[in-house]
């Protein structure tokens, strides 16, 4: 037994032991599967590293039912995302940090058993002194929101949860909840008995602060939601009902913003416009309108300070699409798990750089990757004269036009 040295697609290599009989044109290596189950890490099989582009071949067809791989050797450890019979090395990555890690993800639609499956298959060894920030979207129906928010509890040392629109739909389950608040309070009771955390919180010296909120207009959800009689989806009384929910830990944000000098906010709604692809971009034009809320954006800069700075970050969710930008001092982040459909697209920035870890050690995390919006706008200023629309947007309704005529 001895050891080899593998390249993956990502440059550089790391060292794998190679065991006898193998191929003469076979690097091999002992990898550790981790099928989500609490038996941990566990040396199994063989592969064959091979190809530019640094895909690898698994040996054996029953480990494909594993979620991810780690390769470990004495170089240290590398994950392997799965494709297709083979699997990519993705970025090097540490299970020893010595401080405190906070990871982000948002939109986990586990209506979807795609979606379901990639929760279950989370590590439940690997994170077990982080923090992660759900930030709404779990899912649709009560009892796969309970069963998604048990899985990450059991991954996570401690997890927070904002809310999303998805979370308070009440289409089929109205026999057991009267109206969209009755089912909101369902699921905060259900937290709390599960242990997940909905209230500021300060972990190590860094205040992390859940934001309720809701957006000024809905279109789908008027259909999906039931609200009492005083609450409208057509004006801004939701929005500012659930801006004011946020007013019962004021003082505990108070005493965040004295003493903690790095902040994480989040919430599941959009705080800005500008955290949007412009309307001429999209293929659902309406998108704008359904995202957000200005009365988000003001209680962000009331805790980050209107000129923000450079220990503030939010983390958002809604609209799927991947993001790490700079605004006016904030840095505002979104890291979907999104549908699956929108993962083969690609939409979301992929799944393998999830959840993101956006805090370790004392200082916020590098740039997500992939993230193809906030990447374009880094560099293209926001044209609202422009009215053109973008040329895949006018191929799909050239397509759409000829198919109905």
């Amino acid at each position: 037994m001895g050891w080899w040295r593998a390249w993956g697609g990502g440059g550089g290599g790391i060292d794998i032991c190679c065991i006898g009989g193998l191929p003469s044109n076979c690097c091999g290596g002992v990898i550790a599967v981790d099928g989500g189950g609490d038996n941990g890490w566990v040396c199994v099989m063989v592969v064959d590293v091979g190809g530019a582009d640094g895909w690898v071949c698994v040996m054996e067809p029953y480990v494909m039912v594993a979620a991810r791989l780690m390769v470990v050797g004495g170089g240290g450890c590398r994950w392997l995302g799965m494709r297709d019979g083979g699997c990519r090395w993705l970025a090097a990555s540490s299970t020893s940090a010595s401080g405190l890690r906070v990871f982000v993800l948002s939109d986990l639609h586990t209506d979807y058993s795609e979606n379901m499956t990639w929760v279950k298959c989370l590590s439940t060894t690997r994170h077990k002194k982080d923090v992660l920030l759900v930030a709404g979207d779990v899912a649709e129906k009560y009892d796969d929101f309970v069963l998604t928010m048990s899985l990450l509890k059991d991954c996570f040392q401690r997890v927070l949860f904002v809310p999303g629109n998805h979370d308070l739909w009440c289409r089929g389950e109205e026999n057991d909840f009267p109206d969209s608040l009755e089912k909101l309070n369902k699921l905060l009771d259900a937290c709390r008995g599960l242990g997940v955390e909905i209230n500021p919180v300060v972990i190590d010296g860094l205040g992390i602060i859940p934001l309720f909120s809701w957006y000024h207009e809905a279109c789908r959800d008027f259909h999906a939601c039931k609200w009492p009689g005083d609450l409208s989806s057509r004006d801004a009384s939701l929005s500012l009902y659930f801006d004011a929910m946020n007013e019962n830990n004021q003082e505990v944000i108070n005493e965040i913003q004295r003493t903690c000098d790095q902040i994480i906010t989040f919430s599941h709604f959009v705080p800005r416009q500008d955290l949007c692809p412009e309307k001429r971009m999209l293929f659902y034009p309406n998108l704008p309108k359904i995202i957000g809320s200005d009365f988000l954006e003001l209680r962000i800069r009331s805790i980050h300070g209107a000129m923000g700075s450079t220990s503030a970050c939010h983390v958002f969710g809604h609209t799927h699409f991947s993001w790490d930008a700079v605004l006016d001092g904030i840095r505002y982040v979104q890291a979907p798990l999104a549908y699956p459909r929108e993962r083969k697209r690609r939409m979301n920035g992929g799944e393998n750089q999830l959840p993101y870890c956006v805090y370790s050690d004392g200082k916020f995390a590098d740039k997500l990757s992939h993230c193809y919006w906030s990447d374009y706008y880094a560099t293209n200023p926001r044209s609202p004269d422009i009215t053109e629309l973008a040329p895949w947007v006018a191929r799909f309704y050239n397509r759409t036009w000829k198919s109905e005529f």
